[in-house]
């Protein structure tokens, strides 16, 4: 009987995670540029393993790349409005992005929960120590007129890269396209901004991949695929109103300050998420 009763209490507790967690991807969306990736990821697979615990990871990833088309979709949309696009960064970036985000979800039904997990606390752990150590991306840009452009190897070569690995881990690729156009000399305000259509190949393809072509047993009620529908629902709920309010101060943060913020903020994904692999 306890168990029983339990149960809706739980339910409403998760829902309360998932929303709180939608409102903090909005605020990050248009920050970052991350569109949700580093937020989903941890709570999606949370929530699953607390509960049916089947395909956790790959129900996480699946859910974060959904959520992602309809966030860094809404976040492009105001981030036009506010000017901060540079569109000669954005082609032929975004095709080939969206060439290796199919690569990357073809990939990622193939791996398992453990090698996800793993692969994602690793991704994460390079990408800080790279921010920090290597030169270029916590340096002041606000008042740098050096901006160069992109390579043809950092378009082609780069974009499908981006795009494999962004796909596999759900994260939308604005970890790699934010440091990339960042030591091009973009302020971050603008880099975070690019990531937000940069996002939306990795996004679309790799929802299409995860629905699609899940394994048949991988098939649960409120999923489609591996897509949480229930999840998703709760986490746009917190997004959407959050991203039309921060989009009014991401302009006025401090370039170094927005810089280092983003470093931080993917330390604290990178302990909750080897905190979860621990336990």
């Amino acid at each position: 009987m306890r168990a029983t009763r339990r149960r809706p209490y739980v339910g409403r507790v998760f829902a309360l995670i998932l929303l709180g967690s939608g409102c903090l991807t909005g605020v990050t969306t248009v920050l970052f540029g991350f569109g949700g990736g580093f937020i989903t990821v941890p709570v999606v697979f949370a929530v699953v393993a607390a509960t049916t615990g089947a395909d956790a990871m790959h129900t996480a990833v699946a859910t974060s790349t959904a959520v992602m088309v309809v966030n860094a979709s809404w976040a492009t949309v105001t981030q036009i409005r506010s000017g901060r696009l540079r569109r000669e960064y954005l082609h032929p970036l975004i095709t080939f992005i969206a060439v290796g985000s199919a690569l990357g979800a073809l990939a990622a039904n193939s791996a398992s929960d453990t090698v996800l997990h793993v692969l994602f606390i690793a991704y994460l752990a390079v990408t800080v120590v790279d921010s920090v150590v290597r030169r270029g991306f916590t340096d002041d840009r606000s008042r740098s007129e050096e901006v160069r452009p992109l390579s043809r190897f950092a378009s082609t070569a780069g974009g499908v890269g981006i795009g494999a690995v962004a796909s596999f881990l759900g994260v939308g690729g604005s970890v790699m396209t934010v440091p990339l156009l960042r030591r091009r000399g973009l302020p971050m305000a603008e880099a975070a901004a690019m990531a937000n259509p940069l996002s939306v190949p990795v996004a679309l393809v790799g929802t299409l991949v995860y629905a699609l072509g899940a394994r048949p047993e991988a098939h649960h009620p409120g999923q489609v695929g591996y897509v949480n529908l229930v999840a998703a629902a709760a986490l746009l709920c917190g997004s959407l109103p959050t991203i039309a309010i921060t989009r009014r101060v991401a302009g006025r943060v401090p370039d170094r300050v927005h810089a280092i913020a983003y470093v931080g903020f993917l330390v604290l994904v990178l302990v909750a998420m080897t905190i979860t692999a621990v336990v």
